[in-house]
């Protein structure tokens, strides 16, 4: 799973809107994404299952999709092949957007729940916009994402686990993950290592106003 942090000038989801024919061929989809030169707060944070129905999922599903298009097809290079896979449209997926107070998209992630290991979800294709890198909108994102993974999980306390870029460890740890076992293994041309983190449903805010 891909992820890119705030912190990185390009690094975990795939697009649930159809390619053309020409766009599959050619790996250079036509993205829809609005063009962000500002960030207008507060920012939002919304989320919608893979197989949810309706305008309101299927926008949001749209503007995820961009995100991740332009950070890591666009910036990355990542082949289009690679970044769209089948468990975006899957019911045990929720995809995650952060948009500023405009509608604008500004950042994307997902959780991949694991019916067969209820205490465990798999976050991925984290993915944040340039304009708020640097921002720490990144860490307000990964937040988001294990209060959303412990609201679907249905438990006190979840397991929740990630494919780190190399360069982006540092990110995670200050999240608070650790590495799993330090084996390194390539994911679209890129270096990367297993991390995880335990979330509690009894946690506090700290300073940076994300939950421990």
């Amino acid at each position: 799973m891909r992820t890119v942090t705030d912190r990185l000038p390009h690094s975990t989801m795939a697009p649930t809107t159809r390619l053309s024919a020409d766009e599959a061929v050619s790996e250079t989809p036509a993205l829809k994404i609005r063009p962000a030169t500002a960030v207008h707060e507060p920012i939002g944070f919304a989320a919608a299952r893979g197989d949810e129905t309706g305008p309101e999922a299927d926008r949001l599903r749209r503007a995820v999709a961009d995100v991740r298009l332009e950070v890591f097809v666009a910036e990355q290079a990542v082949p289009l092949a690679q970044e769209i896979d089948a468990r975006d449209e899957e019911p045990t997926t929720i995809h995650l957007l952060a948009s500023g107070a405009d509608g604008t998209p500004l950042g994307a992630g997902r959780l991949l729940m694991e019916p067969e290991h209820p205490g465990r979800v798999h976050l991925g294709r984290l993915a944040v916009r340039s304009i708020v890198r640097g921002t720490g909108l990144g860490a307000r994102i990964v937040a988001a994402l294990e209060q959303t993974a412990l609201s679907h999980s249905g438990r006190p306390r979840v397991e929740v686990v990630l494919s780190a870029q190399e360069q982006a460890m540092g990110f995670y740890k200050r999240c608070g993950y650790r590495v799993l076992n330090g084996h390194r293994y390539l994911d679209a041309g890129i270096w990367h290592q297993d991390m995880a983190h335990i979330v509690s449903s009894i946690s506090t805010e700290d300073s940076s106003g994300r939950t421990a």
